[in-house]
C-alpha cells in the first residue's frame, strides 16, 4: 500500500514563494513512482497541475501554473517537491499529491485524477491578497 504525507502548505501573501512536499511514508518508497500534484478549491473540481515520471523524470503542468510551478523529486530524501512561485489568490486550494498503481505506475497518467490510485490527505496553501 503506497502511503503519501504532503506537508509544506500555510498563509502567504500574493506574489509569495511556498515549497510543498510529498513524502512517502510507512515503508513506501518513491523512487520509481510517477507522483502527481493536484487541487482543489472550494466549490471547484479537483484540478491536476502537475507530475513527474518516476522512470524517466519528465515532467508536465498545467497550462494554467507552466513557469510558476515547478516539480522535482530527490529521492534520497524520499520526496516529491512542489515549487510554487509567484503566488496568486486563485491558487488558494488544498493540495494533494498521488501516485499510479498497476503496471505502468512509473509513467506519468497524464493530469487527470482518475490515472491516481494513492492519494495523501491535503495541505492547505492561502494566497491573501
Amino acid at each position: 500500500q503506497v502511503q503519501l504525507v504532503e506537508s509544506g502548505g500555510g498563509l502567504v501573501q500574493a506574489g509569495g514563494s511556498l515549497r510543498l512536499s510529498c513524502a512517502g511514508s510507512r515503508g513506501t518508497s518513491l523512487d520509481y513512482y510517477a507522483v502527481g500534484w493536484f487541487r482543489q478549491a472550494p466549490g471547484k473540481e479537483r484540478e491536476g497541475v502537475s507530475c513527474i515520471g518516476g522512470s524517466n523524470g519528465r515532467t508536465y503542468y498545467a497550462d494554467s501554473v507552466k513557469g510558476r510551478f515547478t516539480i522535482s523529486r530527490d529521492n534520497t530524501k524520499n520526496t516529491v517537491s512542489l515549487q510554487i512561485d509567484s503566488l496568486k489568490t486563485e491558487d488558494t486550494a488544498v493540495y494533494y499529491c498521488a501516485a499510479p498503481s498497476g503496471s505502468t505506475y512509473f509513467y506519468c497518467p497524464g493530469l487527470s485524477s482518475d490515472g491516481f490510485n494513492y492519494w495523501g490527505q491535503g495541505t492547505q496553501v492561502t494566497v491573501s491578497s
